[in-house]
């Protein structure tokens, strides 16, 4: 850059106006940029005559010539300690030249013995070398043979390193460069980035290189010396409305202005990750608001937050549960959904999900019967959303998703885990090989690698100079994204839960219905968890646990006491007088026996009971610690029911969990 400086200020010496005309016009232009050292000659000659009227034989005049001489040789060795070592060089003895001749001059007279002879042979000299130094100076042939910026790269240990001409564009500067062959590879590169940003003064992530794939020592270095990503940008409404999940979704913008697109189906699975307040969940809020716009796409969400920050999404959900047990129902229904769906999809002639697959099937090409088109109804995606999955991975097995993130793609599952960390110690290496795409937030620096590959790391990525400092700001890394833009800074859209409330309400009439097929996968795992969920005409499921809330929420109209009397007490009243004494109320009632026993025919019938009353009501997950008042009511002890669990899994109305002493109703099918 130093040298199209250079070349930009000699043509502008060349365009300067003159008087003269035809060729003479010509060779005083090419000739302009060359005269300065001349014309500093011609003044010496000139100073020189002057100072001879003047001290000509002065021995004081002497003393002081010499001095000021010498000063100003060493003034000028000083001034040139910022510039190259052969510039400060030349400069100081021309200055030395000059003025030696100058004092002598004065002093003897400008044509006493040899001192005209030294001034003709010096000052042309000098002068020539000055206009020789102007020549090399300019690059005309460009910097492709060039040696590049040897001041930038010498600092940071790659001086050999050739630069190419550089593309300037607003707020960003792409620059070619070649390693030596045989001395340097990609990745010297990559760990100069750091000193890159430090020898420019610009943020960390502030530089960047993209390798050439093509080459082990070439590739582009990318400087954004200014952060565009400052200003807040509101979500501006969906992309596509009404559009198929086909269609990129948009939830952002990078450094440069452009769209920051989610391409869904190409992206395979979604890690959301982020420390607390880096701006996560409002990325989570982003894309959301766009899949629940889409006319051929459901959502199943589990949200242990209990609708926290995604509660007005719940109503544009197909099934939401909120608590690790019901986390893991959900899990076991998507692996069964996984297969089923891939078996329709097969019997429909389609390789894979494709939107065609969410239509009723009128195409005779897409039929599961021969002679003609089936007319069976769509299936839509699926999009399985697990928010704060630590909590839901403490709770089951940590490979629990592998085997869902390995099949689902061809069903038209798309897997979407959001945690803060995705260490070793939460998530297991196979489930997170299984997980390729990754939305990336501010992050510590250690955490950085569970998020993003390597090679985006060694580009320039760095989540963690952002941490919690910068909300919003992340990298996005799916198959469907150009290479270079995984290594780019983004910012997500800011957005609120009043989004959610209205895309959840104003999109109600665009969003597909559970497909027959889903759902009756979802009710053989699920039971009535997934069965009984709640929904109406604007508000979709609402959680178990949400449900227990509402219903004992009270009115200012109500008597709150009746909520609190038991049902055989209700026709008492509270105000009547106490009755008297009667015989026998002295009997005492405490170290009696409370009951019979039950038989141990009658024991396990009440013991099936029990466990029908827990699938009516929605818990799938059950143990011995949830029939601690049942055995008390019954005069039966948890060894007992230990047993009787075991006994109930190997006739299959139970089903191991991946948590110890924790089972899984298999329900009979029902509806959905």
């Amino acid at each position: 850059m130093a040298e199209q400086d250079s070349e930009r200020r000699h043509e502008e010496q060349l365009t300067g106006a003159s008087n003269a005309s035809g060729v003479g016009a010509y060779l005083f232009h090419r000739v302009k940029p060359y005269l300065p050292p001349w014309v500093a000659v011609g003044g010496l000659g000139i100073a020189g005559a002057a100072g001879s009227t003047l001290w000509e034989g002065s021995a004081a005049a002497g003393v002081g010539l010499t001095l000021a001489s010498v000063a100003l040789t060493a003034t000028t060795w000083w001034a040139g300690k910022s510039t190259g070592e052969q510039r400060r060089l030349h400069s100081a003895i021309t200055v030395a030249a000059g003025s030696t001749w100058a004092t002598a001059a004065c002093l003897a007279g400008p044509l006493a013995g040899p001192i005209p002879h030294l001034y003709a042979m010096g000052g042309a000299g000098l002068a020539l070398s000055w206009n020789i130094r102007a020549v090399l100076r300019r690059n005309v042939d460009g910097t492709a043979e060039g040696a590049g910026d040897k001041g930038l790269l010498e600092k940071v240990g790659l001086a050999r390193t050739t630069l190419g001409t550089a593309k300037v564009e607003p707020n960003k500067v792409t620059v070619p460069y070649a390693l030596p062959a045989g001395e340097g590879t990609n990745d010297d590169m990559a760990k100069a980035l750091p000193r890159i940003a430090s020898a420019l003064d610009v943020a960390p992530n502030a530089v960047r290189f993209r390798p050439d794939p093509d080459s082990a020592r070439k590739g582009e270095l990318v400087i954004v010396p200014e952060d565009k990503l400052k200003e807040v940008v509101w979500w501006p409404g969906p992309s596509a409305p009404g559009g198929s999940i086909a269609e990129p979704l948009v939830i952002g913008r990078y450094d440069d202005g452009r769209e920051l697109q989610l391409p869904v189906l190409e992206a395979l699975h979604l890690l959301i990750m982020g420390v607390t307040g880096s701006g996560k969940t409002e990325g989570a809020l982003d894309v959301l608001a766009e899949v629940l716009t889409r006319r051929d796409v459901m959502v199943w969400l589990s949200d242990p937050k209990r609708g926290q920050d995604l509660g007005e999404a719940f109503g544009a959900c197909d099934w939401v549960v909120d608590t690790p047990d019901n986390a893991a129902v959900m899990i076991e229904a998507t692996a069964q959904a996984v297969p089923a769906r891939q078996k329709w999809l097969g019997d429909h002639g389609y390789r894979s999900w494709c939107p065609e697959a969410a239509d009723v099937q009128t195409d005779p090409g897409h039929s599961c019967r021969t002679g003609g088109a089936c007319g069976c109804a769509g299936m839509p995606f699926l999009v399985t959303w697990f928010e704060e999955a630590a909590n839901t991975l403490r709770a089951v097995d940590d490979d629990v998703f592998t085997g869902i993130a390995q099949e689902a793609r061809s069903a038209g599952v798309w897997l979407v885990i959001s945690m803060q960390r995705a260490s070793g110690y939460q998530i297991s290496t196979d489930t997170r090989a299984s997980l390729p795409a990754s939305l990336c937030f501010g992050v510590d620096e250690r955490d950085a690698a569970f998020a993003l590959p390597s090679d985006v790391l060694d580009a320039g990525a760095n989540p963690g100079a952002w941490g919690n400092k910068k909300p919003g700001y992340c990298y996005l890394v799916a198959r469907g994204v150009d290479d270079p833009l995984w290594s780019t800074p983004s910012r997500t859209f800011r957005n609120d839960p009043v989004a959610l409330a209205w895309v959840t309400r104003e999109f109600a009439s665009v969003r597909a219905d559970v497909d027959p097929v889903t759902a009756g996968a979802a009710a053989s795992i699920a039971g009535q968890l997934y069965t009984g969920r709640d929904r109406t005409e604007h508000t979709g499921p609402v959680p178990a646990a949400r449900r227990e809330l509402e219903d004992t929420d009270v009115t200012e109209d109500d008597d709150t006491t009746n909520v609190l009397v038991d049902p055989e007490d209700a026709g008492i009243d509270p105000e009547a007088e106490l009755p008297d004494d009667e015989p026998g109320d002295d009997t005492p009632i405490f170290g009696q026996e409370s009951g019979r026993k039950p038989s141990p025919q009658e024991a396990r019938r009440l013991f099936a009971d029990a466990l029908a009353e827990f699938e009516a009501n929605g818990q799938m997950i059950v143990g011995p610690k949830d029939f601690i008042e049942w055995c008390d009511r019954n005069r039966l002890s948890r060894p007992w029911v230990s047993e009787r669990l075991k006994e109930a899994a190997l006739d299959g109305r139970l089903e191991q969990t991946n948590t110890t002493g924790r089972w899984r109703i298999v329900p009979a099918l029902t509806p959905a």
